[in-house]
């Protein structure tokens, strides 16, 4: 059986593998867990799933964990290269790649480069450094298989044995990529400067991390998965659309030139992506509630509001000019999204600081992991430099 590691194993994402994995313990071994630094929560995690290898990104928190499970036989990695090392180590088998943002993109690098089935719930890392990690996919010869719900729907949707770049000689026309709009699909573009980030928190149908909740306010998380998209299936960038769909009930569509349009539907919730990803092309029990058409009773669409949500046109805007401008727009919104969870910084502030960003640092060709992570720091000191110069209320 192909052993599992899971990097990012305490956030949401991972706890739903980890659900699922639970459920198919012989048939999911677990190898590797990683966090960052919530040691209670690894501790439990590790005690259940009793993983050869655990692994911290702090390193203070790695030497807590390693007292804490002293009567345990799990070997306990420290700092951001001991997370990388526990993907290295592993015996070829299956990543789930959860951690949230840039810093997922150092490990799901190593389990590419080991030939692994890679699950990428972290979308940050194609948006930084697209090119880089699908070349070293196929040079590894790992396996890329989305868990994000919308990506893993296209996934499904496309014929098998698609090539990717290879829409037309599929008779793939587009694909329309939904989101829920969020929790402010329906506010004024006035009413957005006093948003709280308790109120940006609160997704109407999704329970995620506070960081991804914001995302999904301000949209930028579809114009992430927007730029995923494009790169993951080799799409350009007019045969993506983006749809409002309040209900979360079609995670994603694809347009056939021949006029069918072939959607994925279920319950909100991660477990089905994840569930598909791990045993494809098999199917097996996730322990997702069954899809009930008549309790749904309507399924509305509607386009997004690009004054409202004006992070959707910098992340084209960012995928249409390439080179190291999606890195820059990842690291902007990063600093922007910590200092409006920080209260140092105006909900609509967020798109403000990634144009300034964007606007400050010209897109340059990135041709290295290293070229990127230093667009990835330029960045960050820029975007932190006009966040201060705003006196955080822009």
């Amino acid at each position: 059986m192909p052993e599992i590691v899971v990097l990012g194993a305490t956030g949401s994402i991972g706890d739903s593998v980890l659900d699922v994995v639970a459920r198919h313990p012989a048939r999911f071994p677990v190898h590797a867990l990683t966090a960052w630094r919530n040691v209670e929560a690894m501790e439990r995690l590790c005690r259940r799933h009793q993983p050869r290898v655990a692994a911290m990104a702090d390193p203070d928190a790695a030497a807590a964990l390693r007292r804490a499970l002293r009567d345990e036989p799990v070997a306990v990695l420290g700092g951001e290269d001991g997370v990388v090392e526990a993907v290295e180590a592993a015996p070829r088998g299956v990543v789930i790649s959860a951690i949230v943002g840039a810093a997922g993109l150092a490990p799901t690098m190593a389990a590419v480069a080991g030939g692994h089935r890679v699950l990428l719930a972290n979308k940050e890392s194609l948006v930084v450094a697209g090119p880089l990690l699908l070349e070293a996919a196929e040079r590894g010869g790992a396996e890329l298989l989305p868990v994000d719900s919308e990506h893993n729907a296209i996934f499904q949707c496309l014929p098998p044995g698609f090539q990717r770049g290879a829409a037309a000689a599929h008779g793939v026309r587009r694909v329309l990529l939904t989101a829920s709009g969020g929790p402010f699909r329906a506010h004024s573009v006035e009413s957005l400067d006093g948003v709280t980030p308790e109120q940006a928190c609160a997704h109407p149908n999704w329970q995620m991390g506070r960081k991804i909740s914001v995302d999904s306010a301000t949209m930028m998380n579809k114009g992430l998965e927007y730029i995923e998209a494009c790169l993951l299936f080799g799409l350009q960038p007019e045969a993506v659309e983006v749809v409002i769909h309040p209900q979360s009930v079609i995670h994603s569509l694809v347009e056939y030139v021949d006029g069918s349009v072939l959607a994925q539907l279920g319950n909100p919730d991660m477990r089905t992506p994840i569930a598909h990803a791990l045993a494809a092309p098999e199917r097996i029990d996730a322990g997702v509630t069954p899809l009930d058409l008549f309790s749904v009773a309507r399924l509305d669409f509607e386009p997004p509001d690009g004054e409202r949500f004006p992070c959707l046109g910098l992340a084209r805007a960012a995928l249409v000019e390439g080179g190291s401008a999606p890195a820059v727009l990842n690291a902007a919104n990063e600093v922007a999204v910590a200092a409006f969870l920080e209260g140092r910084l105006g909900f609509t502030g967020i798109a403000e600081v990634i144009a300034a960003t964007l606007d400050a640092l010209p897109s340059e060709p990135v041709s290295s992991l290293a070229q990127v992570m230093d667009s990835d720091r330029l960045a960050r000191e820029q975007a932190g430099r006009i966040v201060n110069d705003a006196g955080g209320r822009p």
